[in-house]
């Protein structure tokens, strides 16, 4: 019934529905993200009233186009019901919206998504680094991020 609504309301921008051992996956644009989030936790059928998780996965050994994909983990605690949500977005252009107006806890996951993957989130109301320190060049869990790189050495600031 989820996966079924979201195709319903969103049609030709849901690329793939499926479900793998209970888990509900929807495969979406990118550009309908902010739009698909505001459905879920405004209908009152589906009610995601918590962003649960959200990460983002590098498929560059893969040879995926895109290669990165952005992955919203749901959960409606009236409904009992999760989803997961995939976006991707391509490395000539690394943004996505921010759904911080719609679930504020996508603050804190938004920002490490930024500084471990370098991906940028639109209308984000402070987006910076959040693990690494401001002066860390890269984004340390992009499959070609060199593990063996040497970082600028930052002292104690006065």
């Amino acid at each position: 019934m989820i996966l079924e609504k979201i195709k319903e309301k969103f049609l030709d921008d849901v690329y793939e529905t499926f479900e793998f051992r209970g888990d509900l996956v929807a495969v979406v644009n990118k550009d309908i993200v902010r739009e698909l989030a505001q459905y879920l936790k405004t209908d009152p059928v589906l009610d995601f009233n918590i962003l649960m998780d959200l990460t983002a996965v590098d498929y560059l050994w893969q040879e995926r186009k895109p290669r990165f994909d952005v992955v919203y983990h749901l959960y409606s605690l009236s409904q009992n019901h999760r989803v997961r949500i995939k976006a991707g977005v391509d490395e000539k252009d690394l943004t996505i919206d921010s759904l911080v107006s719609i679930w504020p806890v996508a603050d804190w996951f938004e920002r490490e998504v930024w500084d471990m993957f370098g991906i940028k989130f639109k209308g984000h109301p402070n987006l910076k680094r959040i693990l690494m320190y401001e002066e860390f060049k890269g984004h340390p869990l992009r499959k070609d991020y060199p593990y063996n790189k040497r970082q600028p050495l930052v002292g104690p600031q006065n």
